[in-house]
């Protein structure tokens, strides 16, 4: 089944929809949750069609807010669980459901929760996440997502536009930075196009971008993702610093540092904008032990 299948566009929701369930429910959108509400129904299916979703999948959604690229999900997947922090928002929303695609509710599955405590979801385990993201959180939740659900296979995010940017950049780029290295631990990861300010209600006072993650294996190294993402984490605290200074904290010394460096086949008066996740994961590996500083 394709996002082309000819459903009546009746079940989506328009921009007087969206005001008018806001109106009824008195919701009124809020900067601390960072709710801007998609009210174009094109661009909630031009979303689904950027993350491929197809009829075998379980997707996740993060933010669903009143619901709009919710339905526009349940036309395609085969099941849909959305997590939303908002009581009254998660309180409606199978209403919205069950009242627009009934023959879809059952397909649907409702977790009240900030989506950073989620660690289990009810419903097959998900093989797509889809969101739109609030901006304040966007990183952190893409993260946290990807490493407690590694069934996740294909991730396609609505971001600020800066933050797609940091998500993408390759090394060598000005904005590569912690969001990079980290999001590609866990996936090959590039932007998937721009959205306009106009398909939001209310409209944010910055661009947005659509960033396409698909899983890949982490890189080979005898070092625990934490342990490389403390050497990531440093080199990036101190981003003007070159390697051998930035890391003298996390080594022990600027001379452990360039013991590491060397080991893992760096020269030392890099800065971290230059390394790739693999190279972070060799410097992790040739860590000085504490009792050899």
């Amino acid at each position: 089944m394709s996002t082309t299948d000819p459903t009546p566009d009746s079940h989506l929701l328009g921009a007087s929809d969206i005001r008018e369930l806001a109106a009824t429910l008195g919701v009124k959108p809020t900067k601390q949750r960072g709710q801007n509400f998609v009210i174009d129904g094109n661009t909630v299916r031009r979303i689904v069609r950027a993350a491929e979703v197809t009829a075998e999948d379980a997707v996740v959604e993060v933010g669903p807010g009143l619901g709009s690229l919710t339905l526009a999900l349940l036309e395609v997947a085969a099941h849909v669980t959305a997590v939303e922090i908002d009581p009254l928002l998660a309180r409606h929303l199978p209403t919205t459901i069950e009242s627009r695609m009934p023959a879809r509710a059952e397909h649907f599955d409702l977790v009240l929760s900030d989506a950073m405590e989620v660690t289990e979801l009810p419903g097959p385990a998900p093989t797509a996440l889809v969101a739109n993201l609030p901006y304040n959180v966007a990183v952190p939740v893409l993260l946290h997502m990807l490493a407690t659900f590694p069934t996740i296979e294909r991730t396609l995010v609505m971001v600020q536009s800066e933050v797609a940017d940091r998500l993408a950049a390759k090394p060598g780029n000005k904005v590569y930075g912690v969001p990079s290295v980290k999001a590609n631990w866990y996936a090959d990861v590039k932007r998937s196009g721009a959205i306009g300010r106009n398909v939001f209600w209310p409209a944010p006072n910055v661009d947005s971008g659509l960033v396409s993650l698909v899983r890949r294996q982490p890189p080979r190294t005898t070092a625990t993702r934490q342990e490389v993402f403390a050497v990531v984490d440093a080199a990036f605290a101190q981003r003007r610093k070159t390697l051998r200074a930035a890391l003298a904290g996390w080594a022990g010394s600027p001379a452990a540092a360039e013991q590491a460096l060397a080991g893992a086949g760096i020269d030392h008066k890099l800065r971290g904008e230059m390394l790739t996740v693999e190279q972070f994961a060799a410097i992790a590996e040739h860590k000085p032990k504490a009792d050899a500083q």
